[in-house]
């Protein structure tokens, strides 16, 4: 981090310039070190391609399922509550595919 020598302001990288810009008084100065700037893009254009829809990566386990009463049952977590919460677990049985969750 660099600050500004005029105010002691915090110098941010201004990319199109390819300088430092005080965000306290504007001034802008070459830095002393090599800047990188990094800007995120989200392309709401981008086209996805399912190569299998079919491919099952959830991992199968022993759990009763409450429709047919299977012993065995695919199961994936999500985070559906607050960030401090347990996150959700959501179960769907490998033999009539009926789904449940678990708080």
């Amino acid at each position: 981090m660099e600050f500004c020598e005029r105010c002691g302001g915090l110098l941010l990288p201004d990319a199109k310039k390819k300088k430092l810009v005080c965000g306290g008084c504007g001034k802008s100065s070459k830095s002393k070190a090599n800047v990188v700037v990094k800007e995120e893009v989200n392309d709401t254009n981008v086209k996805l391609e399912v190569i299998d829809k079919d491919l099952d990566v959830n991992p199968e386990i022993e759990a009763d399922c409450p429709k047919c009463e299977h012993k065995k049952a695919k199961f994936w977590t999500l985070q559906t509550r607050a960030s401090d919460e347990s996150e959700t677990r959501f179960f769907q049985c490998v033999k009539c595919s009926h789904r449940w969750r678990e708080y």
